[in-house]
C-alpha cells in the first residue's frame, strides 16, 4: 500500500490534539435540495465538526434509520444525480478547510465507474469513501482506484467481527476504521453500546490507527462518552433531523452543542 498523506488521519489528529477527540457530522447531497445541503455542510463546518461525511442517496439504505432514510426519499425526489455529490464536495470544499468524506452505498459507484467515480472526488477536493456495504475482501477495484488517486477508504467494522476479519479491515482503511456501535441502523440510543468500547479495543489490537465510533450518538454527554476510548465520534440522525425541522440555523447551533462533547 503507497503512503497518502489522509486529510481525515491529520483532521482528527489535530482534534486529539486540540481536545479529546474528533467530532464527525454527516448529512445527505441534496436534502433539502442541493443549494441548502451544500450551505448546511458549510454551517456545520464551521460549528465544530472536525470531518464532513456527505452522504450520497440510495433508494434501497439498509443501513438507515427512518430520520436519514426520509431525507434520502426527498433528495431523490428532488432529482439528485450522481453528480451533484462531486460539485456539492466542490463548493464545500472552497468555503472551508476541512475534509469530506463521502458515504455510499457501493452501487452507485459501481453504476458511475469505479475509477471515473474515484478521479472525480479526488477532483473535487474530496477527502475518500465509507463504504458501509462493502468489505476489503471484495474491493479490489476500489482499493486500487483509491490509490491511484490518493482517497481515503474508511471500510466499517462491527461487534460480530471476527479477530482476522477486524486486522484486515484495520490493514485496509485510510483515515480511520469506522466502529459499529450496535448491529442495527442509525438513528439515537439514550446509552451508547458498550459494545462499541469492546470493538474498538479489539481494532486496536488488531493494529488499527484511528478508530470512530458511529450510530447511535446524538448529545454531547454521548460525544464525551464515546471519546473516553474512541478517536472520533460520528453524528449523524440528530444532525438530520436540525436540518429539517429548523434549517440551516438549528443545524449550526445543534452542531455547537454537540461539540461541546469533544472539550477536554
Amino acid at each position: 500500500m503507497s503512503e497518502h498523506v489522509s486529510q481525515v488521519a491529520n483532521a482528527i489528529r489535530a482534534a486529539k490534539a486540540e481536545r479529546r477527540g474528533a467530532l464527525i457530522g454527516y448529512l445527505p447531497v441534496g436534502f433539502p435540495d442541493l443549494d441548502t445541503s451544500v450551505e448546511a455542510a458549510i454551517a456545520m463546518a464551521q460549528s465544530g465538526a472536525d470531518v464532513l461525511e456527505f452522504g450520497v442517496p440510495y433508494s434501497d439504505p439498509v443501513m438507515d434509520g427512518s430520520v436519514i432514510q426520509e431525507a434520502t426519499q426527498t433528495a431523490l425526489a428532488g432529482g439528485f444525480r450522481v453528480a451533484d455529490v462531486f460539485e456539492a464536495v466542490r463548493r464545500v470544499r472552497e468555503a472551508v478547510d476541512v475534509p469530506v468524506l463521502v458515504m455510499t452505498y457501493w452501487n452507485p459507484v459501481m453504476q458511475h465507474g469505479v475509477d471515473r467515480f474515484a478521479s472525480e472526488l479526488a477532483a473535487a477536493g474530496g477527502a475518500g469513501l465509507i463504504t458501509p456495504d462493502i468489505t476489503p475482501d471484495s474491493a479490489a477495484d476500489w482499493i486500487a482506484a483509491s490509490e491511484a488517486h490518493g482517497l481515503d477508504r474508511v471500510f466499517l467494522a462491527a461487534p460480530s467481527s471476527t479477530d482476522d476479519r477486524l486486522a484486515l479491515v484495520s490493514e485496509a482503511s485510510r483515515g480511520f476504521v469506522y466502529t459499529v456501535s450496535t448491529m442495527g441502523i442509525t438513528g439515537e440510543r439514550a446509552q451508547l453500546d458498550a459494545a462499541a468500547r469492546g470493538l474498538t479495543a479489539r481494532l486496536r489490537e488488531q493494529g488499527a490507527d484511528l478508530a470512530c465510533v458511529g450510530i447511535g450518538i446524538s448529545t454531547a454527554e454521548q460525544v464525551a462518552g464515546a471519546l473516553d476510548y474512541a478517536d472520533g465520534a460520528i453524528v449523524g440522525t440528530a444532525f438530520v433531523r436540525a436540518l429539517r425541522d429548523g434549517g440551516v440555523p438549528q443545524l449550526a447551533e445543534v452542531v455547537r452543542d454537540i461539540a461541546r462533547g469533544t472539550a477536554r
